[in-house]
């Protein structure tokens, strides 16, 4: 799937300058006249984002890319496309192992194209480098996935199919994949999973993955349990969003790629943990038997719940995910969830937001997302804003106030988790609303690589 970004060994490939706009006077003038003035006359200075063409007697000799932060994989990720179709290696071959790494996944995010229903369109530019990076091709390959899964239309995204993709999971890496579905899920106490999604034709489930867990050492392994909101298609129910609202919710499953690719990754690079992946998988759909406002629903935790909005379902089926996550004893918890517009409000679609329990376990959070230019944001668990989920007839309401809205889906989350354990909950966009190098319009992985690298620190790599 990503290979494809980049050239064979054995291709013949152009050079290819990156530069920043501090090192680019002491470059031009090292140039030829003639390449010198070339450049004079593309008013080219090596700013982000922009690349020009280097003149030879026989036509391209060569490129230069402006670049701003080295260490940021999009800084290249207008390469592929700025570039005519052949193969170009970098002109340094004494760039820093950090570098060639943000290079190359950058050039790969750069490279993507969804093409399961639409084929065509110009080629990507390939880049050659000397060696390839497991490690970033690992990374990638997760990115990609999450775009993919979440470009998916409903048609081929449903239910049954993120449990399709968790078993091609457990199959390539030696997992074990428990699933519960329809009447299972309320035979073994997960009633609002089932709520949630009972009006579908397509049967909800609770999917559940466990990799690990064998071995002598096992026991020593940090356990991490990775919860993702599979929402695979949101009308709103009985409270049914207007047609803006809805046309992109085939993305309302976004949580649950992030939580699949990060699974995924994490087994890839055989990480020294213990996991377990779970997807509440539902579809929330209009029928004789869907959930209604005003109704009050049971959980795992015991937790009544009073449905104040059908449209605030996200929360209703991960209150049982994370309520059994609890009890698999993990050391931390984290759930990936397309949860709430208010957060896009507040942080705009770029930023997702971070909520924690665990003031240590978010700032790994952050400093991983600095480090990995995987950005996210804080934001308080103001726990008086409860008070905007007080219900009169049961232990809590699902929804109830315009105000604070992505603080009050956290909170609500909160309340199905014991008290002591570290649990960190990204409300994430996981869309692209338009166009950007290495942002292509439609599905992004986002908060995926930061999560992976704290995870990777916290196994002590």
């Amino acid at each position: 799937m990503t290979h494809a970004a980049y050239a064979r060994q054995d291709s013949t490939a152009l050079p290819l300058h990156l530069l920043d706009r501090g090192g680019y006077a002491a470059w031009r003038a090292a140039q030829p006249d003639a390449v010198a003035a070339w450049l004079d006359a593309q008013a080219f200075d090596a700013s982000p984002g922009t690349a020009v063409l280097l003149p030879g007697a026989d036509g391209i000799a060569g490129a230069a890319l402006g670049v701003g932060d080295r260490l940021d994989p999009c800084a290249y990720a207008h390469g592929p496309g700025m570039l005519p179709d052949a193969a170009w290696i970098p002109a340094d071959d004494a760039l820093p192992p950090a570098e060639l790494a943000a290079l190359q996944l950058g050039w790969g995010l750069g490279s993507y194209r969804f093409d399961r229903y639409k084929s065509g369109g110009r080629a990507p530019a390939r880049l050659r480098l000397a060696e390839l990076d497991a490690e970033a091709l690992d990374v990638l390959d997760a990115c990609m996935r999450v775009r993919d899964w979440v470009n998916t239309p409903t048609q081929d995204m449903g239910p049954a199919d993120l449990e399709a993709i968790a078993r091609e999971l457990a199959d390539a890496h030696g997992a074990q994949l428990e699933v519960f579905a329809g009447q299972a899920l309320l035979d073994r106490n997960f009633p609002a999973i089932h709520a949630v999604g009972r009006a579908s034709h397509r049967e909800p489930r609770l999917i559940a993955l466990r990799w690990g867990f064998d071995g002598g050492e096992a026991g020593a392994r940090p356990h991490v349990a990775i919860v993702g909101k599979g929402v695979c298609f949101d009308t709103g129910g009985l409270d049914i969003k207007p047609a803006d609202g809805m046309r992109n919710m085939k993305k309302d499953m976004g949580g649950a790629a992030h939580a699949l690719a990060l699974a995924g990754l994490v087994m890839a690079r055989r990480l020294p943990l213990r996991l377990t992946l779970l997807v509440p998988a539902v579809e929330n759909a209009i029928g004789p038997d869907a959930f209604r406002p005003g109704e009050v629903i049971a959980t795992r935790k015991g937790v009544s719940v009073e449905i104040d909005n059908t449209d605030a379902e996200g929360r209703v089926i991960l209150c049982d995910a994370l309520a059994y996550a609890a009890e698999q004893k993990p050391d931390l918890v984290l759930d990936f969830a397309t949860l709430t517009g208010a957060a896009r409000v507040a942080l705009g679609p770029d930023l997702p937001a971070l909520f924690a329990n665990d003031d240590a376990l978010a700032e790994a959070w952050l400093a991983a997302g600095r480090d990995t230019r995987d950005p996210l944001w804080r934001m308080p668990l103001w726990r008086p804003y409860l008070r905007y989920l007080t219900s009169n007839v049961a232990d809590l309401a699902n929804a109830g106030s315009r105000m604070a809205g992505a603080v009050t889906a956290a909170l609500y989350l909160e309340r199905f988790l014991p008290e002591g354990l570290p649990w960190a909950h990204l409300d994430t966009y996981a869309w692209n609303d338009g166009s950007r190098p290495g942002r292509p319009a439609g599905g992004e992985a986002m908060g995926l690589r930061s999560a992976y690298a704290m995870l990777k620190a916290r196994a002590g790599l």
